[in-house]
C-alpha cells in the first residue's frame, strides 16, 4: 500500500489543488493566458470560495442542525474548508493575470449570504468583475419580498461596482418550472430593465422547464453517488431544443439526456413563430435595451411597491423609463400618475400606445413607460 491520498471538495473524480503551492498559481496562470490568447473573452470561475482550504487540515465539525434527511455534503459547517482569506488572494492574482489582456472578463460563483458578495469584487486589490448573484432564484416571489431583496443586494456591493442578475444555471432548478411560464416573462422583464448584467442558462429564453429523468437515464454522478436527496441536475441540464425534431436539432446522434415530452411546443422554431412568444419578448427587451441607454447606465431609483406591482425608474439625463410589473395571476391597478408612451408589455400586443394615470395591469403582465416630460 502507498498509503497516499488526496482531498476532494466535491466528487472523487475532481482532486483540489494545493493552491498554496506557488506553482500551481503560476501554472494556472498559464491556462488563463492560454485560453485568452486564442481570443477567449473570459472566464466563470466555479466554487471560487473553496480554493483554498486550512493550511492545517482540520476537520470540518458536524452542523447540529443536519440529520439523516439532510444530504452527506451538506451535514458539517463549512469553516475550515470555506470562504477562507487566503482564496481571496488568489482570486486576485487571476484577476492581475486577466488585466494583461484587454477587454476580458472574469465573473465566479460565490458562496455565502447577500452580505458577503460585496468582498468578493475587491476592495484595494479588484478580485472578480461579476461575483455571480442568484438572488432572484431564491427569492419569495412578491412584489415586495423581490424589492427587499433587490435593495439587500444593491447594498450590499461596493459603491462602483457594477450589479449582475442570474436567473439559470447548470446547477440550478430552472426557473419557469418555479414561477410558471407567465411569471418567467416577468422575471425576463425584470433582469432586462434592472441596472446590471443579466445572466440566463440555455433553454430560459425559451421557457424551458425541468425534464422529468427516468432512473435509467440519470447522468448526474452526485445523483448516483447519494441518491434520493434531491441532488440530481439533469432535469435542468436537458439539452437545448432547437426545433421539434427526435433530438430537438441539439445533435445527429443520441442525446446524454431526454428531451422532454413539450419538445413540439416549446423549442426555437416553434417560438420564432410565435410574436407573441417569450422568445420574442427577449428579443424585444434586448433591442429596447440596445436604443434605450437609461435602461444600461441610467440610475435605478425603486419606487414604493404595493398592490402586488413591483415598480422601479432607470434614469439618464432627461429620459425616464418606469417599469411596473404585476406578480400575481390577477389584474392589478397601478396607480401612479404622470404620461408616457408604452415602450413594452409582456403580453406584446400594445406598444406605442399612450400611458396617462392609473393603469390597469392584466395578470402577469410587466410594462414598460417612457414618461413624457412636462412642459413648464
Amino acid at each position: 500500500m502507498r498509503k497516499q491520498y488526496y482531498y476532494h471538495s466535491f466528487l472523487i473524480e475532481q482532486p483540489d489543488l494545493n493552491w498554496r503551492n506557488v506553482d500551481v498559481r503560476a501554472a494556472m496562470a498559464d491556462v488563463l493566458r492560454f485560453w485568452m490568447r486564442r481570443r477567449v473573452d473570459g472566464f466563470r470561475v466555479d466554487a471560487s470560495a473553496v480554493l483554498a482550504e486550512d493550511d492545517l487540515l482540520r476537520d470540518d465539525p458536524h452542523d447540529p442542525e443536519a440529520d439523516e434527511s439532510t444530504p452527506p455534503p451538506q451535514r458539517l459547517k463549512r469553516i475550515f474548508t470555506d470562504d477562507r482569506p487566503e482564496s481571496m488572494t488568489y482570486l486576485e492574482e487571476l484577476r492581475t493575470v486577466t488585466e494583461e489582456f484587454e477587454d476580458r472578463l472574469m465573473a465566479g460563483e460565490v458562496q455565502g449570504k447577500t452580505n458577503r458578495i460585496g468582498h468578493f469584487y475587491g476592495e484595494q486589490q479588484p478580485r472578480f468583475h461579476l461575483p455571480l448573484n442568484f438572488l432572484l432564484l431564491d427569492t419569495p416571489w412578491d412584489a415586495l419580498s423581490v424589492q427587499a431583496n433587490i435593495d439587500a443586494y444593491l447594498n450590499a456591493i461596493p459603491d462602483k461596482a457594477w450589479p449582475d442578475w442570474v436567473i439559470g444555471g447548470h446547477d440550478k432548478q430552472r426557473i419557469a418550472g418555479k414561477l410558471g411560464q407567465s411569471q418567467a416573462r416577468v422575471l425576463a422583464m425584470i433582469i432586462l430593465t434592472l441596472k446590471g448584467t443579466p445572466f440566463l442558462f440555455a433553454g430560459d429564453e425559451i421557457g424551458m422547464e425541468p425534464v422529468p429523468i427516468p432512473s435509467d437515464r440519470v447522468q448526474d454522478p452526485f445523483e448516483k453517488l447519494v441518491a434520493g436527496y434531491g441532488l440530481n441536475r439533469d432535469p435542468e441540464r436537458s439539452p437545448m431544443r432547437w426545433d421539434d425534431t427526435r433530438v430537438g436539432g441539439f445533435t445527429t446522434g443520441e442525446p446524454w439526456l431526454p428531451m422532454g415530452t413539450d419538445i413540439c411546443e416549446r423549442n426555437v422554431e416553434r417560438l420564432k413563430a410565435d410574436r407573441h412568444s417569450i422568445l420574442w419578448l427577449y428579443r424585444g427587451l434586448i433591442e429596447l435595451r440596445r436604443r434605450e441607454a437609461a435602461l444600461v447606465v441610467g440610475e435605478y431609483r425603486p419606487l414604493r411597491s404595493q398592490n402586488d406591482v413591483l415598480t422601479y425608474m432607470r434614469v439618464h439625463g432627461n429620459a425616464k423609463l418606469l417599469v411596473a410589473l404585476n406578480m400575481v395571476h390577477q389584474p392589478r391597478k397601478y396607480d401612479w400618475q404622470g404620461k408616457g408612451k408604452l415602450l413594452l408589455s409582456t403580453y406584446l400586443d400594445r406598444e406605442q400606445a399612450t400611458i396617462e394615470g392609473p393603469t390597469l395591469l392584466r395578470p402577469d403582465e410587466g410594462i414598460i413607460i417612457k414618461i413624457k416630460r412636462s412642459r413648464r
